[in-house]
């Protein structure tokens, strides 16, 4: 057909147009097939709600065989994994105050005489609950073991102990967040979402912004050095930043109610370290983005491991090792730790600084890279 009617040509050649197109925006065309990909991978392999082989301490004064098969049947469970024996209360506290063991078994010394004697002694068992989610199948699976675990051992004289009650009880104490709350763990999480998002996003924009509105030439034209316009970029959406940090806090506080065990000067300047290793993100992506569509492709292309990966929407721990492995190298991960651990378990200096440096790190490395992508012309 011709004139006003629909031409086949006409649609074929805007057809290959945009085909060609496609073709030369190879960031683009990258992030549609890569983005499907990626929640594929994550979704059908990295996320599982029901974490298992959790790293546990164990704390017993009674080596006997009753105290020995128990411990077995905690690992026999598949929920906890024995990694820590400990020698003292302090040591266990100290292991989860640090995020290194989920649990901690505590076996008192009486407890093979009184299990003898029918008294029913108690096991303790204390969970870091900071993420109820990571906690509760295997907090279900412990409170059932004390009808099976000791069948084996009790015979002869000690069948008798096999009749209901159980022969022991299970004491669970959930530590820092005792009464299950979720907003515990997802409030102060949101914190740290909603500044990746922002503030990578808003930086991300920063440079390819001044390209295409043509500023980027009155900067070079300028004897400013690329770490000065890094830097001068980065410091007004620090501002931006502890507003919406503000915010968030306040929110947590006054209508979540969620409690802020530690220092707030030390939860603040853990925010600093944090939006920082962010804007350096963004900084980043603004100088390899040729504009701002580019550059909102690679932040949700970094947001959307970040949210997957880092412990906010799915327990950490119940990922497999490799996809550990990749939360390991994102702020997030690290920030969600020290968040948590100063608002729910009251954590100084020393208990987040294993969780700090990885961040100082990051920034450092990526930094590095968004001042040598930098260029003083426009090419």
């Amino acid at each position: 057909m011709s004139g006003n009617g629909f031409s086949g040509s006409r649609f074929a050649a805007m057809v290959a147009k945009e085909f060609i197109q496609m073709r030369r925006d190879r960031l683009t065309f990258a992030m549609m097939v890569g983005i499907p990909l990626l929640q594929l991978i994550l979704f059908g392999f990295a996320i599982n709600a029901d974490p298992k082989n959790l790293p546990t301490a164990v704390l017993s004064a009674d080596d006997s065989p009753f105290a020995r098969s128990f411990i077995a049947g905690l690992a026999n469970s598949g929920y906890f994994r024995v990694t820590h024996r400990v020698a003292s209360e302090a040591e266990a506290d100290r292991l989860l105050e640090l995020g290194e063991t989920q649990f901690v078994v505590t076996i008192p010394e009486d407890f093979s005489r009184k299990l003898q004697r029918g008294e029913r002694p108690a096991v303790l068992i204390e969970a870091d609950a900071t993420d109820p989610a990571a906690t509760s199948n295997a907090v279900a699976t412990v409170l059932r073991m004390n009808e099976t675990v000791l069948e084996r051992d009790l015979t002869g004289s000690l069948a008798r102990l096999r009749s209901q009650p159980p022969p022991f009880e299970v004491q669970v104490q959930r530590r820092y967040n005792p009464e299950g709350i979720t907003q515990y763990n997802i409030v102060p999480g949101l914190m740290g979402t909603i500044l990746t998002m922002t503030m990578i996003m808003m930086t991300g924009l920063a440079i390819t912004r001044e390209r295409e509105r043509g500023t980027m030439e009155h900067l070079l034209a300028t004897p400013v050095k690329p770490l000065e316009v890094m830097i001068g970029k980065i410091v007004p959406y620090i501002l931006v930043a502890y507003i919406q940090a503000g915010l968030i806090l306040a929110a947590a506080w006054v209508i979540f109610g969620v409690p802020l065990s530690g220092s707030l000067a030390l939860l603040l300047a853990s925010v600093l370290v944090f939006v920082t290793a962010n804007l350096s993100v963004g900084i980043t992506f603004s100088t390899l983005a040729k504009n701002q569509m580019q550059a909102m492709q690679m932040t949700f292309f970094f947001f959307l491991p970040s949210i997957l990966l880092s412990g906010f929407m799915f327990p950490f721990r119940g990922m497999p090792e490799w996809a550990q492995w990749l939360g390991e190298l994102l702020p997030l991960t690290h920030f969600l730790r020290v968040v948590r651990g100063i608002l729910l378990k009251g954590n100084g200096v020393a208990e987040i600084l294993p969780n700090l440096w990885p961040m100082l790190a990051f920034i450092a490395v990526v930094m590095t890279i968004a001042v040598r992508r930098y260029r003083r012309t426009l090419d």
